[in-house]
């Protein structure tokens, strides 16, 4: 792929609590990207405030795209065009910096792209690459999403199966603050997990001998509220083993329908990408399936992983490489699909 006249690429992420802009460069380059997180802004609440996160988006986008450029050595009249999520999101966050995006746009006139969030994750292995290495099977999980997507080139997307209820990373927040640990709960989780027995407490692992390949965490996080009404909030080592018991399950049914798939299809090349593809559990299990099984797996950096403009910035450059633009008058999607359902 040659680099189209399109770099410096200006990214803009403010999907749902984290306030990001990213420069791309030449073949996909990221040669800068900020990630202010609302972490701390949330943490009364147990979970993200839709209203507050806005808020802090319209408070730090200007600083945050004024850092963006320093690191990246270039200025606002350097850049030749922006990528900004469009969706799938919170409306009133996809608005703040689509509006902000589009307002530099017809400024400087400068070509626009409206970016899907899952695309950005799903190609967030591959930043900096000229081009990702197609087909693959895609996991993304994350705290709003977990689908299984056969990905066979730059906007051909077939999702296999997805949650039918909660996400992945919602199952590991719900089932923490029902134990009673601080936002946001998969962080807590993991880190308690690393001193405890993972076949302490018996849990269920949803649709894992259903057909298909759907994701199902319901009847986890019921299990865990069961566990809890009858016996009491687990504490000391009870606590780590009961949070290494639950993060296993989550891992187990996320790999079993990933291995199934992988088999079925005859794919060997596996992505582990979004939010909770961070987790400790969830990486060295999927390292042991692939060592198992032949895959090549691909897991973005630690920094890619979770929500940030950089796996953003390097979707749009794909696209825009490929000559697609959207109207300056695009507006946000905030369910935004990615491809086809199997």
């Amino acid at each position: 792929m040659t680099d189209p006249v399109i770099t410096p690429l200006l990214a803009i992420e403010t999907s749902c609590d984290e306030t990001s802009a990213a420069v791309i460069g030449p073949d996909g380059a990221v040669l800068s990207c900020v990630v202010r997180s609302q972490v701390e802004d949330h943490q009364e609440f147990g979970g993200v405030v839709p209203e507050l996160a806005s808020r802090r988006h319209i408070e730090w986008i200007d600083a945050v795209v004024s850092e963006a450029l320093s690191r990246a050595e270039v200025t606002l009249d350097d850049i030749a065009g922006l990528a900004v999520t469009r969706g799938p999101g919170l409306v009133g966050c996809l608005l703040v910096g689509l509006a902000w995006a589009q307002g530099v746009a017809v400024a400087r006139r400068l070509p626009l792209l409206g970016v899907n969030h899952l695309e950005g994750h799903l190609l967030a292995s591959f930043v900096g690459m000229p081009a990702p290495p197609f087909p693959f099977l895609a996991l993304t999980v994350s705290g709003g999403h977990t689908s299984l997507v056969l990905c066979r080139e730059v906007g051909e997307y077939e999702v296999l199966g997805s949650t039918l209820d909660d996400a992945a990373g919602e199952a590991f927040d719900k089932s923490a603050r029902l134990l009673g640990l601080p936002y946001p709960g998969g962080i807590q989780i993991d880190r308690l997990s690393q001193t405890g027995r993972n076949d302490a407490v018996d849990l269920p692992r949803g649709m894992k001998k259903k057909p298909g390949y759907d994701f199902s965490f319901s009847g986890l996080k019921t299990a865990v509220w069961n566990h809890i009404s009858a016996e009491g909030a687990p504490e000391g080592q009870a606590l780590n083993d009961f949070c290494a018991s639950l993060q296993e399950a989550i891992v187990d049914a996320l790999l079993t329908k990933t291995r199934k798939a992988a088999r079925e299809l005859g794919i060997t090349r596996v992505v582990v990408t979004g939010g909770v593809a961070a987790n400790s559990r969830l990486r060295s299990a999927f390292a042991e399936a692939a060592e198992a099984e032949g895959w090549e797996l691909h897991r973005p950096e630690m920094r890619f992983c979770t929500d940030n403009a950089g796996m953003i910035g390097y979707a749009g450059y794909l696209r825009m490489a490929r000559g697609e633009r959207s109207p300056l008058d695009v507006d946000v999607a905030p369910g935004l699909a990615l491809g086809s359902r199997a």
